[in-house]
């Protein structure tokens, strides 16, 4: 492809050599670098591209796109094109080397702090029912059709992006939905290419670390950066950081939430408690008028199915479709029920910080079981701050709590499980120790009372356990067949 096609939606300047010349191939990874490619010089987190500039001409590379002055054999004959941002600009020269492939699709962006990976589900789920053909990008797996790919990212890097899409395209899917990290809206992974529909779902403090944002107000900012990428803003108007976040938007706005100044409203909610079963039914008004359950528990649960009404709207799906579609969308790892006993409910959540606890913890506080019992580790090699404020949270709302291992990594797990004790310790909840997690989910389904509602948290989605540096494989669904299987199965009364 000619250099200067990739370069049509930016601003340059050409160094040296010449825009009319052809690439082979567009890469970001100088071990990547092959004969007659574009290497692109980028920043990373422990390596910056434009130090391996002379290597990548060595080893073939026709062109560099670079931010910065480098150093290159003299005589080379690289064309060197400078540009103020070389991720910004690996954004556009993707989207261009693949063929615009979003130019093909509706594209569906979701973003907030809690919620994303639900509603992207619940936005499948629907818009499948309905007859469509979805593709979804998220923090769990890449959906190609019936290709899944596990998720290194909660939004890829740029050109892998494009190349999901281009993926998409070939396969006949129409739309995509997607998670869309504030990482990712600040590392200008999600240029390139205009969504059909952002959608923002709440905001609270979180990613404000090394390495990620340095303040909530940068965080808040990242955040807002899609709703001037975005044809239609999907707001939920019941969060105060709402107007902060679309301040300044390009797009036209909708919002969705129980307050009554919202477009598309849920009340008359009501919770839903049956053997091994939790969920929530409510009345959907404003932009559409139907009843409608959801079986996932609490609050969060209707902004979620919300979310994704107030999409799938525009669509033009009937409403059986939306109906039908909730009663049946699980999401692996979030609030996901697993059926062991017609006495008591167990679920299994991804709530591995503080915040996600307490939520996920008060929620289901609201269904009034006869204990509340949550199974938890903490992972290794992480702030041990986190340990204790779980710990605290758990002994907070817990009946019963079960502390056993997460990922320990390089530390040993008893250390951990210290450290979540000294949070527990501070309040008067009762606990155990149980140090291997698979004893530890024998022992709660062992002990389980009528009427419990039993939570096993921080794993979720994961399908191993990490333990000096080897993933050693662990799915909590398997270990409680395994159980199940082994006679460890109704639970007795105690």
């Amino acid at each position: 492809m000619k250099l200067e096609d990739l370069l049509t939606d930016l601003k340059f300047t050409c160094v040296s050599g010449t825009v009319d010349t052809e690439v082979s191939a567009v890469v970001y990874d100088s071990r990547k670098v092959m004969e007659g490619c574009l290497f692109l010089c980028i920043q990373g987190a422990k390596f910056d591209g434009h130090d391996f500039a002379a290597d990548a001409a060595a080893a073939g590379a026709k062109a560099l796109v670079v931010s910065r002055q480098v150093e290159l054999p003299e005589g080379c004959g690289v064309t060197v094109i400078r540009v103020d941002d070389t991720r910004y600009a690996m954004a556009f020269i993707s989207a261009a080397w693949f063929g615009h492939p979003a130019e093909k699709l509706k594209i569906i962006g979701i973003t907030g702090t809690k919620g994303k990976t639900t509603s992207t589900y619940l936005v499948k789920s629907i818009l499948e029912n309905a007859g469509y053909k979805v593709g979804l990008v998220g923090s769990i797996e890449v959906i190609i059709g019936e290709t899944h790919l596990h998720a290194e990212n909660t939004t890829p890097e740029s050109w892998l992006l494009q190349e999901y899409f281009a993926k998409m395209v070939e396969q006949g899917l129409e739309v995509v939905v997607m998670e869309v990290s504030s990482q990712a809206l600040m590392l200008h992974r999600t240029q390139g290419f205009v969504f059909d529909y952002g959608v923002f779902t709440n905001l609270e403090p979180d990613h404000i670390a090394p390495g990620e944002h340095a303040s909530f107000e940068e965080y808040l900012s990242c955040k807002a950066r899609l709703f001037k990428q975005c044809r239609i803003g999907i707001v939920n108007g019941d969060d105060g950081h709402w107007r902060q976040v679309t301040e300044g938007c390009t797009c036209s706005l909708e919002t969705f939430g129980l307050g009554e100044d919202c477009m598309l409203r849920a009340r008359d909610l009501a919770l839903v408690h049956n053997p091994g079963e939790l969920g929530i039914r409510f009345h959907v008004c404003g932009l559409m008028e139907f009843d409608a359950q959801i079986q996932a528990p609490g609050r969060f649960s209707v902004y979620n199915a919300l979310a994704a009404i107030a999409i799938c709207r525009h669509f033009r799906i009937r409403e059986e479709d939306i109906k039908k579609a909730l009663l049946t969308a699980k999401v692996k790892g979030r609030i996901e029920m697993v059926k062991v006993s017609d006495r008591f409910t167990l679920l299994i959540d991804y709530a591995h910080n503080a915040m996600a606890l307490e939520s996920l913890l008060s929620t289901l506080r609201e269904y009034e079981p006869k204990r509340l019992v949550c199974l938890f580790g903490c992972g290794g090699n992480r702030s041990r701050q986190r340990r204790f404020e779980m710990g605290e949270v758990s002994g907070r709302l817990a009946d019963l709590t079960i502390i056993t291992s997460d990922n320990p990594r390089f530390e040993e797990p008893q250390a951990i499980m210290d450290d979540i004790r000294t949070g527990m310790e501070k309040t008067d909840g009762k606990y155990v120790e149980i140090c291997d997690r698979k004893e530890a989910i024998r022992y709660a389904i062992s002990h389980g009372q009528e009427g419990d509602i039993i939570v096993l948290a921080g794993k979720g989605h994961e399908d191993y356990q990490e333990i000096k540096g080897v993933k050693h494989p662990m799915d909590e669904r398997v270990l409680i067949k395994e159980l199940l299987e082994e006679g460890c199965g109704g639970g007795a009364v105690r």
